[in-house]
């Protein structure tokens, strides 16, 4: 009795820690004082006032583009290598894991260093394209390590069934074995999504002039002071996370 009360303290203590953050985020989103600490009154003129402001909506529109964007090159290029991974030979499949591996691994300020000094010496313009291209990039392996685990769980005599019934190389991988690894593909899509979304370090060294993602556009607003249309902004995007997670975790609910 007395373990139980602990653990459903300690827990709540824990998420507590997570979310209260997040509640005072979109608390103050709401307060008419331009100041945290200080409060004078519901309004929702900072909503009015982020939707006026077009450095902001130009750096969404960015953030979202490359994470989109990102997220579909990647996971194509990931299903296809993991797939290839799959069928090498055991020698072969752990020296590509290995190099699989050493990008997850890698501190962002690596590859977003490493990432600028490739551009540099293949002399390309800093913008959109470097910044989609360095979005890609470290979005592959996060792809090809969500699909091999659904891989490694099929039958390994499903492909040659399906070709021996006469269907061709291309119906059994598109009507047979996609089918069977789609949660793995959707996983790494939503986990490549996620993490362009979020990112700060490579995309700080990767973007030009001009091209701004919206993590670092609240990092050069922090040199003045974060404004609370930041917080507006922040809300509207935990809720629509939390939307899209809540259609996900019914839509899991209905398949099975």
């Amino acid at each position: 009795m007395v373990r139980n009360i602990i653990k459903k303290a300690y827990a709540t203590l824990v998420y507590a820690f997570l979310y209260l953050p997040i509640f005072f985020l979109i608390l103050y989103s709401f307060n008419d004082s331009k100041y945290s600490g200080k409060w004078n009154g519901f309004t929702f003129k900072w909503y009015k006032v982020l939707f006026e402001d077009k450095s902001i909506i130009s750096a969404v529109y960015n953030t979202f583009a490359v994470a989109i964007l990102a997220a579909c090159i990647a996971t194509i290029i990931g299903t296809i290598t993991a797939i290839s991974i799959y069928k090498m030979s055991p020698r072969m499949k752990n020296i590509f894991m290995n190099v699989t591996y050493l990008p997850v691994m890698n501190p962002d300020i690596v590859i977003g260093i490493s990432l600028l000094a490739l551009f540099g010496m293949m002399r390309c313009k800093l913008g959109f394209m470097t910044l989609l291209l360095a979005h890609v990039t470290f979005n592959i392996p996060y792809v090809i390590l969500s699909v091999l685990p659904k891989l490694y769980q099929l039958n390994p005599f499903l492909e040659e069934a399906a070709l021996d019934l006469g269907a061709t190389p291309l119906q059994a991988f598109s009507k047979v074995i996609l089918p069977e690894i789609m949660p793995g593909v959707i996983t790494g899509f939503l986990l490549a999504f996620t993490l362009s979304l979020d990112d700060f370090m490579v995309s700080f060294f990767t973007t030009g002039s001009g091209v701004s993602t919206l993590s670092i556009k609240v990092y050069s607003m922090t040199k003045l002071g974060v404004s609370p249309k930041i917080n507006a902004l922040s809300t509207i995007l935990f809720i629509g996370v939390l939307i899209l997670f809540i259609l996900l975790q019914k839509r899991e609910e209905n398949t099975n």
